[in-house]
């Protein structure tokens, strides 16, 4: 089967999510920082360039529940709960991104718990906000949207990591039907809702568009160490730090055979990692020119 952006998320068009949405059973609550910010390398920060940097600042605070941190100059730094999560930095000059070029697939927020993804899906539903896919990814439960400027959009909760099968050092992951009215009904009875992205919302994963997979993965392993652990075929492959399902994806699904990528369009400025062990900050770029920082610390 030849995996594309549809068949990834699972649906096509806009979904009827209010459809779904049925009673379920009640979750308790957690908010503990996810584990995919505990590895030795996670991702930090996604820098976005945009020729309407005010509207899609605004697009992110309403749609995914960012707030707004800090303005320098021409950048918007939006995050959850103090923590910067993505820099928009404004260029109107540019050119609409090209989505059969390297770049960004999507930026994967991560909701500390299931309840807090019923809670956006109740969100949804009552601002009734265009929703591209609802997956069951067998780690993980995701939702799928596209910001105005075409940057693709994950909002998403991991199931428990022992609940994660693996083979060696192969995750299982697929792409089936998610259980929406479980979903919503993990919310508890007389919750307040969407108050935004909660504490200890993070950037779970980001998925790349490349040229070529196998370039990638050789990159990724070389320079941070990353482990593959899935991959689909010849067309995406997934890596991670300390055993998360995946920190990285890149895929050729609609970018095969990419060059360079051309700075003078929107879309995915740079990607930032943590790294524990890093003694500074270093910036590199990929093979396709994406630009890759790493700073020192652990997740806060």
């Amino acid at each position: 089967m030849t995996l594309t952006r549809r068949t990834l998320i699972g649906a096509a068009g806009t979904l009827p999510l209010a459809c779904w949405a049925e009673a379920g059973r009640t979750e308790t609550l957690m908010s503990e920082l996810p584990f995919a910010a505990t590895a030795p390398v996670s991702v930090a920060r996604v820098g976005l360039r945009a020729r309407d940097a005010e509207g899609l600042a605004a697009y992110y605070r309403a749609i995914v529940g960012l707030e707004e941190l800090a303005r320098d100059g021409e950048t918007i730094t939006l995050g959850a709960a103090g923590r910067p999560l993505l820099a928009i930095e404004s260029d109107k000059a540019a050119k609409p991104d090209d989505p059969r070029s390297a770049g960004l697939f999507h930026t994967a927020f991560l909701l500390p718990s299931r309840a807090d993804l019923g809670r956006w899906i109740n969100h949804a539903i009552a601002e009734k906000i265009k929703v591209e896919g609802a997956s069951d990814h067998l780690v993980s439960e995701a939702l799928y949207l596209t910001d105005p400027e075409g940057n693709g959009i994950e909002i998403y909760v991991d199931r428990p990591r022992e609940d994660w099968a693996w083979k060696g050092s192969q995750v299982a992951m697929a792409t089936e039907r998610m259980d929406v009215p479980g979903v919503v009904g993990s919310v508890p009875a007389g919750d307040a809702g969407w108050q935004g992205a909660p504490q200890n919302t993070v950037i779970g994963h980001v998925h790349l568009r490349v040229g070529d997979p196998r370039e990638a993965e050789a990159w990724w392993n070389r320079e941070f160490g990353f482990d593959t652990v899935a991959k689909y075929g010849a067309q995406a492959v997934f890596l991670s730090s300390g055993g998360y399902h995946h920190h990285i994806g890149a895929n050729t699904w609609q970018s095969a055979g990419a060059g360079h990528r051309d700075n003078g369009r929107t879309g995915l400025a740079w990607v930032e990692m943590r790294a524990t062990d890093a003694d500074g900050e270093v910036s590199r770029e990929d093979p396709w020119g994406t630009v890759i920082r790493t700073v020192p610390g652990k997740p806060v």
